[in-house]
Formats: structure tokens, C-alpha cells, sequence
């Protein structure tokens, strides 16, 4: 195949911006095509053939007209954007050559343009399935070692709630305070990622939040003596129940919210007084704003791959055309662990 020929490119295209919960009709799959040269009016920029691409939550405040959204939201007309691994397949930039392999933000479609390479990473580490760089290894790693081993840092002994602990974040930090010597209770939306969460990834114990008619009462019967600290996926009501059973000097990290991303008008949190009186740290944080750690996380994470330490479960759509199913899922809760779409194989 020469380098200039034009191939046929599979696209995922967003419609418009939405209100409330996402559908797929937010989205298109066209037929385009691309040639597999990068053009002589892009400087540093690579061409990649899309492997893997990630579903993630936040993706959704994407799809709204916010104006001051932490992350750019999409533009109607052209490609959803993702996390995802690729293979490079032309390159104007002298850091990335043919061949290699990267993770880093791309187009949802077969090959991308990727003309931002700030936060591209090479893929050193092909021992790892190259999946895991959308989760395990990726951003849900990082995201949860940041929470657990540079905000939070709970001690061994310590109570630990993660609510979706069946997530692409919530198995991992589980698994980690877990590795602190940690007491380690999850939430989770159905009896198959209870089991899960208990028999897979070894917490000390799980319930399904949909079965409780009193969260508070749940709470308190898992955590007899409070909690130490909160690692939080979902906000609203969870949150709020939360603070009431929070120890002094409790922590809550803060690392998504998925129950108010299709909301109109975002919840209120009428316990919020008790960050006062029990003296809580909380505390959010902005995953690419701790790329600089990646290196050091890597080195921690991938010898725990290694030697089977962690438990990992992906949830894996195959063929582009899936991709808005797969994401429309999420908020559901359609997804068994990480979700992500498998466009291509090497």
C-alpha cells in the first residue's frame, strides 16, 4: 500500500449538543476516507491507525453548550474525541516515527489526524496488553493511583468506601487501598458486579446501591465505625449520605460525579456543614494535570501487572460502528468494568 494512497475511513460523528441523557442519535457513523500521509501544512503532527478507544464518563459534559467546561467540548459536524491507543502510521514530528505505538487523545474514526501532541505518550511496555493503556495502565490507572497514593494516602487499618467500585477507576482503587492494608467496602448498580467486586477484585465486602431503600442505613451497617475515606465516582445522593458517616478528619477525593452529567439542574448536597464539624479534607483533582507522574505510576503499576497482583475486566465492544452503544451504556450501567471498543487490530 503506498504511503498516499486514499483509504476508506469510518468516522464517529457528533450531531449537536444535547440536553439530558445522551442517546445515540447524538451521534453518526460516516463513510469518509483519508490518505495515510501527513499533509506538508502540518508541522509536528502524526498520522495514527486507531486501535483502541476508551468510553468514559465525562465525555458527556462534551456533548453540552458549556462554555466554561474543564475540557473542550466537541464541535457538531466532526469526530467525537477519546482517549485511545493508536499505531503510528506517518509522522512530521521528530519525537514520534512510523511504527510506534502511543496512547493519547484521538478522533473517533479508523485513522486519525492528530495535530496536539502535548499529551501523547509512546507505549514502552508491549508485554502489557495494549488494551490495558485505555484503563488499567492509562488515565483510570493514573487516576486512581493519584487518588489513593498522592491526595488521599490512607493508612493500613484505615475504612475506605469506592462507590461504582466496578468502573474503569473504582476496581483499581479499590485494589490499591486493598495493597495499603486498607478495610475496603464498594457500591456497585447490580448483583453481578457485587460478585465482582468480592470474589475478583478481593474487597472486604460490596452491596448494590439500587437494592437500598436507606443508604444511610447501609452505610452504617458496612461501616460500623465511619469511614475514613471516601474515594467518589458518582456525587449526589451517595455524597450526601456519605459525609453523615464520615469519621473526623475524613478524607473525600473527588475524582468524578456521574449521577449529575445528564441533570438539567445538578443536585443539591444538604450535609455539606458536616465538612465543618468533622473537619473533612475533600478534595477533587484533573488527571492530565498529573501526566508529569506517569513515569513514576508506570513503574509502579506494571510490576504489579506482572506478577498478577491486580485483577482487570474490561468490557470490550468490537468494531467502530459500536462505539456510540458502547458510550451510551455507561450511563446506565450497561458495562461489566472498563469499557472500551476495539477498532483494529495491529
Amino acid at each position: 500500500m503506498g504511503e498516499e494512497e486514499e483509504v476508506s475511513n469510518t468516522q464517529i460523528i457528533f450531531n449537536g449538543y444535547i440536553d439530558g441523557f445522551p442517546t445515540e442519535s447524538a451521534m453518526t457513523v460516516k463513510a469518509s476516507t483519508i490518505k495515510l500521509k501527513v499533509p506538508n501544512s502540518c508541522s509536528d503532527a502524526v498520522l495514527v491507525k486507531t486501535l483502541y478507544l476508551s468510553c468514559d464518563p465525562y465525555m458527556r459534559s462534551r456533548m453540552s453548550k458549556i462554555d466554561d467546561n474543564y475540557i473542550p467540548i466537541f464541535t457538531p459536524g466532526l469526530p467525537i474525541l477519546g482517549n485511545g491507543v493508536a499505531k503510528v502510521v506517518d509522522s512530521s514530528n521528530p519525537n514520534y516515527k512510523k511504527g510506534e505505538l502511543i496512547c493519547g487523545m484521538f478522533g473517533w474514526e479508523e485513522y486519525s489526524l492528530v495535530k496536539s501532541t502535548d499529551i501523547l505518550l509512546k507505549i514502552e511496555h508491549t508485554d502489557v496488553p495494549l488494551s490495558y493503556y485505555t484503563g488499567l495502565v492509562g488515565w483510570a490507572g493514573i487516576s486512581a493511583y493519584i487518588g489513593m497514593y498522592e491526595i488521599s494516602c490512607p493508612k493500613k487499618g484505615e475504612s475506605v468506601f469506592i462507590s461504582a467500585a466496578s468502573g474503569a477507576v473504582g476496581q483499581l482503587a479499590g485494589q490499591f487501598a486493598k495493597l495499603l492494608g486498607c478495610y475496603v467496602v464498594g457500591s456497585a448498580g447490580s448483583k453481578e458486579k457485587v460478585d465482582l467486586l468480592k470474589n475478583k477484585f478481593g474487597l472486604d465486602d460490596a452491596f448494590n446501591y439500587k437494592e437500598e431503600t436507606d443508604l444511610n442505613a447501609a452505610l452504617k451497617r458496612y461501616f460500623p465505625q465511619g469511614i475514613d475515606m471516601y474515594f467518589d465516582n458518582v456525587g449526589g445522593e451517595m455524597l450526601d449520605v456519605v459525609l453523615l458517616n464520615m469519621n473526623l478528619n475524613g478524607r473525600i477525593i473527588a475524582c468524578g460525579m456521574i449521577s449529575q452529567y445528564n441533570l438539567k439542574e445538578p443536585q443539591g448536597v444538604r450535609n455539606l456543614f458536616k465538612v465543618v464539624t468533622k473537619q473533612i479534607r475533600m478534595q477533587g483533582f484533573f488527571a492530565p494535570s498529573y501526566v508529569h507522574l506517569f513515569p513514576k505510576f508506570l513503574d509502579f503499576v506494571i510490576p504489579l501487572v506482572r506478577e498478577g497482583k491486580i485483577a482487570y475486566v474490561e468490557d470490550i465492544a468490537q468494531g467502530l460502528e459500536r462505539a456510540p452503544a458502547a458510550l451510551i451504556g455507561l450511563f446506565s450501567g450497561r458495562n461489566l468494568g472498563k469499557q472500551l471498543v476495539c477498532v483494529a487490530s495491529e
